[in-house]
């Protein structure tokens, strides 16, 4: 029998953020982020770091003996981006690569329906 986990990525401009969790999202199976990988915090963003990041939750779920995932792309969303991060796709193509069956891969980005307002105020950031 197949075991399935859903890999939730956090993907902003500054980090990525993998956790793995079973179906239901209650259980933590695995995680790991771009800043356990990389030296410098410029690099925690990097798609090598989402890389090396998913070679650490490939690991850690073989020794759970989970075979198929569901992967769950989310950016900051809110009043923040609602574009996912370099991370995301490198992360998706490392844990493809390391023989995972993916199941689907979701969107999972919140956006509001008229929420707070962005800041940088009135006139907005100005450089």
């Amino acid at each position: 029998m197949n075991k399935t986990g859903v890999a939730h990525i956090f993907a902003s401009q500054n980090n990525t953020i993998i956790i793995v969790t079973d179906m239901t999202g209650a259980e933590t199976i695995a995680k790991a982020s771009g800043g356990m990988v990389v030296k410098n915090d410029r690099d925690e963003s990097s798609p090598y770091a989402a890389m090396k990041a998913a070679d650490l939750i490939s690991q850690k779920l073989r020794e759970k003996e989970i075979s198929d995932i569901i992967i769950k792309v989310r950016a900051p969303g809110g009043s923040k981006s609602r574009i996912p991060g370099p991370g995301a796709q490198a992360s998706i193509r490392a844990l493809s690569r390391a023989g995972f069956k993916i199941i689907r891969i979701e969107e999972v980005t919140p956006v509001p329906h008229d929420g707070t307002k962005k800041k940088g105020g009135k006139r907005g950031r100005r450089v």
